[in-house]
This record gives structure tokens, sequence and C-alpha cells, in this order.
């Protein structure tokens, strides 16, 4: 059954903000050096939900829900990895 260009539409509306939530604190991360602000935790979560809705997807063979959630994976791990590398607290 294909889906309706109603629900495309919000399919592509709901990855693409999801996608670009994260450059926001990824550009201000990098500009300031600093990441003492973010949460450890919260960026180990949200990492960890990604890579298992990635994995829902591949086992569900649904290749839009993959993408979408391989692209929001890499995007909140370049925060983490920011957050490891800038972090003041950790020096």
């Amino acid at each position: 059954m294909a889906a309706s260009p109603a629900a495309v539409a919000v399919g592509v509306a709901a990855a693409l903000l999801s996608i670009s939530s994260f450059a926001p604190q990824m550009v201000k991360i990098w500009k300031q050096r600093d990441a003492s602000s973010v949460s450890l935790r919260t960026c180990l979560i949200t990492v960890a939900g990604f890579t298992c809705w990635t994995l829902y997807g591949v086992l569900i063979g649904a290749w839009p829900v993959v993408a979408s959630n391989l692209a929001c994976l890499a995007m909140s791990s370049g925060v983490l990895v920011m957050k490891w590398r800038f972090d003041r607290k950790a020096s």
C-alpha cells in the first residue's frame, strides 16, 4: 500500500526537522569550543535511540526510516564527539 502524498510530506518534514535540530547545537559547540553545558547522558541516550531506530528500520525493511535515522545518528554522534573533545569539565 502506497503512502498518500500528505503522509509522505509529513514524513519528509519530520525527517528534515529531526536531522537539522542538531545543527544549532553543533555550530554553537564548534564556535565556542565548549560543550560543558551539554548533557553527556542525554547525548548517549539520543545516540542509542537513533541506533535502535536505524536497526528497527533495517529489520522491517523501511528504508526511509533507516535513511532519516542514520542522518540523525550522524548528527547526534557529532554532538557527542564534540562533547568529549570540548568538554571543559573533563580538563
